[in-house]
């Protein structure tokens, strides 16, 4: 494998379709791509989007299913030296307008319809309100299509075909190729900037954790544009030359299926997902046996059910902390024992350079708890043309920050224990959120679990706790849920005060909980009970 510092993904593949056209780039359903398809592809592509005279450096948004098209489309806008917007397949209208607001994309890719959103009609829309957009390129067809004959269409407002011509102008390594959004649970979101030297240093971390090799197979559940999801499938099994399997809709069932087909060695999931996987049926049937390493985060990691995998699956679950902005911080590997990569989110990184800071961005690494900043090589260069939002994402001598609260023990492993923003404050006392809901998710029958502030009128705040309950549990009360955290000792100011149960808990865009969703439903509950509207 080429030094990665010194190649871009677009040369990696190139010198694949060379070195073994025909082996298996990405498995998704029916279809393979292999590596001389993949190159063959996105070269057609790169040539439909130079045609349309975008100047280098101009933002195309990117709106597809979790299949090979949209990675094809990545890298045609890398060899075509355009910077992807990457926008979530989930994504309604008013996050994709915000985001093309945001980007100043001139160009949107996608199909003729994403679910319900008839995405035409919105381009349309949205032009006609003054958006710098002025083409949209639709891929249609079955998924891996992208750039096939008459399977894209480049129009200019007239509806006209553009002519083709050759795209020689890619980016380097070092250069901005994608923007991809904040997954935060609040707010409009915020466009990350991305260079591809970050995720080659990133990879190296993660071959090093699970000792990969020639001889893996990933299976990626995540979304193409976001940075679990980046590195896991655009970047890793490119570099190692290997093949990814992807799923253009997660379920539990599917995703068992296509382990056991493709003899998948690395999973990559949120803990959502691999919780789903523990919940269906088809776990106990399915032959995992190819499986040797499950990698999640992206949420807290319950211990419990982090356990049960191991067991069930023979696999060992190994994660990353960090964010999108600030790339990963800390660590675990193989060489961990259960304990340390179960109980906690790994050791430093150490070019990560990380400390813990207080609000104001002081050093408290002394005290052993405060909020991570870093300044490594993982690291984004922040938000886009957003000066603000960079101001807090920085402390006032340049550290990055990630919004988290966390301890650092002696051995220089880093457990988080809540959010900056994400504390309920109940008579004047910090409860995490994140504590309450790793506790939660200890009982048997709560398959993901969200804790919420309730206001009170003595207190300020209780704790009201959101339940997604597996199939086939017995019904859950809040009497029950008690009762069982007391008797596994779980600390009575952690206690929920209320509990909900519904049948699924809303997601943000990079598959997070939606916590300001929950917010909202909760006052809307409290209103109808006394009566009141909403505040």
């Amino acid at each position: 494998m080429p030094e990665p510092h010194s190649t871009t993904l677009a040369r990696r593949i190139e010198e694949l379709a060379a070195k073994q056209p025909d082996q298996a780039a990405f498995y998704c359903g029916a279809e393979t791509l292999s590596w001389a398809e993949y190159a063959t592809r996105s070269d057609r592509f790169a040539n439909e989007l130079a045609a349309l005279g975008l100047a280098r450096g101009d933002r195309v948004a990117v709106l597809l299913p979790d299949d090979p098209d949209v990675h094809v489309v990545f890298i045609a806008c890398e060899k075509a030296g355009l910077v992807v917007m990457g926008i979530g397949a989930r994504a309604g209208a008013d996050e994709i307008q915000h985001l093309l607001e945001k980007s100043g994309a001139r160009a949107l890719v996608s199909r003729e319809q994403q679910g319900d959103l008839d995405l035409a009609s919105l381009y349309r829309e949205l032009r006609g309100q003054g958006l710098p957009l002025r083409y949209h390129v639709v891929v249609s067809g079955s998924s891996g299509r992208a750039g096939s004959s008459g399977a894209v269409e480049a129009r200019d407002p007239a509806g006209r075909a553009s002519a083709l011509r050759p795209a020689a102008r890619p980016f380097e390594a070092d250069e901005l190729f994608l923007l991809n959004s904040t997954s935060g649970t609040t707010g409009l979101p915020k466009c990350v900037t991305h260079h591809q030297a970050r995720w080659f240093r990133f990879h190296d971390l993660a071959v090093e954790a699970a000792d990969l090799g020639p001889d893996d197979v990933f299976l990626s559940a995540l979304p193409a544009p976001f940075g679990f999801g980046l590195w896991t499938a655009h970047f890793t099994p490119t570099l190692l030359g290997i093949p990814c399997v992807l799923l253009e809709r997660f379920t539990p069932e599917a995703t068992l299926a296509a382990i056991e087909r493709h003899r998948v060695t690395v999973l990559a999931a949120v803990s959502t997902q691999f919780i789903m996987l523990l919940q269906s049926g088809a776990m106990s049937t399915t032959d995992l046996s190819s499986l040797r390493v499950l990698f999640t985060g992206g949420e807290a990691v319950p211990y419990d059910r982090a356990e049960e995998f191991e067991e069930r699956s023979g696999a060992r679950v190994l994660q990353f902390y960090g964010s999108n902005e600030t790339g990963a911080l800390s660590r675990t590997t193989l060489r961990d024992a259960r304990e340390k990569r179960l109980g906690t989110a790994g050791r430093l990184i150490e070019s990560m350079q990380v400390r813990l800071c207080d609000e104001a961005g002081r050093d408290v690494s002394a005290s052993g708890e405060g909020q991570p900043a870093c300044r490594g090589p993982l690291t984004s260069r922040g938000y886009y043309e957003d000066p603000d939002a960079n101001a807090r994402l920085y402390t006032p001598d340049g550290w990055m920050r990630t919004g988290d609260v966390a301890r650092i023990d002696s051995d220089g492993y880093l457990s988080v224990v809540g959010r900056t923003a994400d504390f309920i404050i109940r008579g004047g006392k910090n409860i995490s959120a994140a504590a309450v809901e790793e506790a939660v998710a200890g009982h048997p029958s709560v398959a993901l679990a969200a804790a919420v502030p309730m206001p009170d009128p003595v207190f300020g705040e209780r704790v009201c706790v959101y339940v997604e309950t597996g199939p086939r549990t017995p019904a859950l009360s809040l009497e029950a849920l008690c009762a069982h955290l007391a008797a596994r000792g779980v600390s009575r100011e952690w206690f929920p005060e209320r509990l909900i149960v519904v049948d699924g808990l809303p997601r943000a865009a990079g598959g997070k909980l939606a916590k300001g969703a929950l917010r909202a439903d909760l006052a809307r509950r409290i209103a109808r009970e006394s009566g009141e509207k909403p505040g």
